[in-house]
């Protein structure tokens, strides 16, 4: 099958991922995130933290993630340079925030983010990686003032640069975006109106986006897809991802008859095809069409040990394979039914240790 694509996660979120869900978000980035994000200015620290997520990503069948690191320029030039050692396709981002933090020890002026951003792109651009790319990274409308989040438009659109961010994750943040930017017609008019959004640009959530939001010119396309979203999703497995969709789907259609249930096919397409195309990199993967890289997983339904009991093996076929073999993968499925993953036609899992690697 196609390498599946997570378009959000937190590389630098992983070592708490599944911790203090209960909270709201704007209490979980001052309790977890933010003192956690500051420990990426020791390199020995997020050297471990990115290697494990960089191997359990690809592990669980990432062949293309889109990665915010934190702060840290070299830490995030770090997080780039194990995705290329390890043969992951990525999009990683230093994430720039110059207001509104509690943590003292973790910030930046906005001169600082500024000149960190370039030397961010410079450095990582000079590497002539040829998976690995740079994505200009404004946290969310709330930890950038407007000027930065000008210069970052500025920025992405001199080096034709993906823009990732936030958006209207939960009502509260909404309203103390729109309190900072009162100029602004809406939340998605603040990143509008300092070009910051284009087609190379990547959105997370929109939960609270109105329909005047999503019918305006400010919004050129609007992809629904899924993402792991390390550390507020507790899992790096976009198995897991296709999991949760199906569940929001029923229960939405549930309390709604008028929505339709996701199916197989369609969650399948959102992890692979789906998420390629919100990167605008589908020319490049995303399915097996000719010309494209072979980003790809050769899965074993009936691993021993794994996870699956397969007892009824026929079933009606679902783009020629049996939709209980389909199923199985999406469903019950782990990391153990991925048993060899290839990124741009090199096998990157199983793993080969650093030492032993083929230069």
């Amino acid at each position: 099958m196609p390498g599946m694509v997570d378009t959000h996660i937190h590389a630098s979120q992983y070592s708490y991922a599944g911790t203090g869900l209960d909270l709201t978000l704007l209490q979980w980035l001052n309790t977890y995130t933010f003192p956690v994000e500051s420990r990426f200015k020791d390199l020995d620290f997020a050297r471990k933290v990115y290697t494990q997520v960089v191997k359990r990503t690809l592990g669980n069948g990432t062949t293309t993630a889109c990665y915010f690191a934190t702060i840290h320029t070299d830490a995030s030039l770090l997080l780039s340079e194990i995705t290329n050692d390890f043969g992951q396709r990525a999009l990683v981002g230093k994430v720039c925030m110059d207001r509104n933090n509690s943590v003292k020890h973790y910030k930046e002026t906005n001169q600082e983010s500024q000149e960190e951003t370039c030397r961010f792109i410079v450095e990582l651009l000079k590497k002539k990686y040829p998976l690995v790319k740079p994505v200009v990274t404004p946290r969310f409308a709330l930890s950038c003032t407007g000027a930065l989040l000008g210069q970052l438009g500025e920025i992405a659109k001199n080096n034709n640069l993906h823009i990732q961010s936030h958006i209207s994750e939960n009502t509260e943040e909404v309203k103390l975006v729109m309190e900072l930017f009162p100029e602004a017609k809406s939340y998605t008019d603040v990143y509008y109106k300092y070009n910051l959004l284009t087609n190379k640009t990547v959105m997370a959530h929109g939960c609270y986006l109105s329909d005047e939001e999503l019918v305006s010119g400010s919004v050129s396309q609007v992809c629904s897809v899924f993402a792991a979203d390390v550390a507020g999703g507790y899992s790096a497995s976009m198995l897991d991802a296709v999991r949760r969709a199906l569940d929001s789907s029923k229960i939405l259609s549930i309390q709604d008859p008028e929505y339709d249930t996701l199916t197989f096919e369609e969650v399948f397409r959102l992890a692979t095809l789906g998420g390629s195309q919100a990167l605008s990199l589908d020319d490049q993967t995303g399915n097996f069409e000719v010309g494209k890289d072979f980003d790809a997983l050769r899965v074993n339904i009936a691993v021993p040990g794994g996870p699956i009991d397969l007892i009824q093996r026929d079933g009606p076929l679902v783009g020629g394979l049996s939709a209980i073999y389909y199923s199985s993968l999406l469903l019950p499925g782990d990391d153990r039914n991925i048993v060899e993953v290839f990124v741009a036609g090199r096998k990157v899992v199983p793993f080969t240790e650093p030492s032993q690697k083929v230069l």
